[in-house]
C-alpha cells in the first residue's frame, strides 16, 4: 500500500474516532469542575495534547442536547468581562452516565489481556 493511501486512511480513522470522542472530552472537562465554554474547549486542546480541537458551536450544540436529557446543567455567573457566563457542570445523572461509560468502555484498555494486544 502507498504511502499517501496509508496517510488518507489513518486521517480518515482519526476524523472518525476524534469526533465520537467528543463527548468523553466534555464529559470528562466537565468532572474536572465548572467551567464555561472557551475553558471546555481549552480543557480538551490541553489534554488531548493538540489532538482534538472542536468548534465552539460544537460545543454548544452538543451542550444544549446533554441539558434537554438532564446530564449537563448550568450556572449563570459573572463572567471576567462583560455579561453572566453560563458555567456547564454534570448533574448526578450525568456523573453517574460517565462513571458507567468509563467502567464499560475505557477501563478495558487497562486489562493485561489489551495492554498485550497492544505492545505486539
Amino acid at each position: 500500500m502507498t504511502k499517501d493511501i496509508l496517510q488518507d486512511l489513518l486521517s480518515s480513522w482519526e476524523e472518525t474516532y476524534k469526533k465520537g470522542q467528543l463527548t468523553l472530552w466534555i464529559f470528562l472537562a466537565l468532572k474536572d469542575g465548572q467551567k464555561y465554554v472557551d475553558e471546555i474547549k481549552e480543557f480538551i486542546v490541553r489534554k488531548s495534547k493538540n489532538t482534538i480541537s472542536c468548534e465552539e458551536q460544537s460545543l454548544y450544540r452538543n451542550l444544549r442536547k446533554y441539558e434537554h436529557l438532564d446530564i449537563v446543567s448550568f450556572e449563570n455567573k459573572k463572567g471576567n468581562k462583560g455579561p453572566n457566563r453560563k458555567y456547564y457542570f454534570l448533574t448526578k445523572r450525568g456523573t453517574e452516565l460517565l462513571e458507567k461509560f468509563i467502567e464499560r468502555n475505557i477501563k478495558l484498555f487497562f486489562s493485561n489481556e489489551i495492554n498485550n494486544l497492544l505492545k505486539k
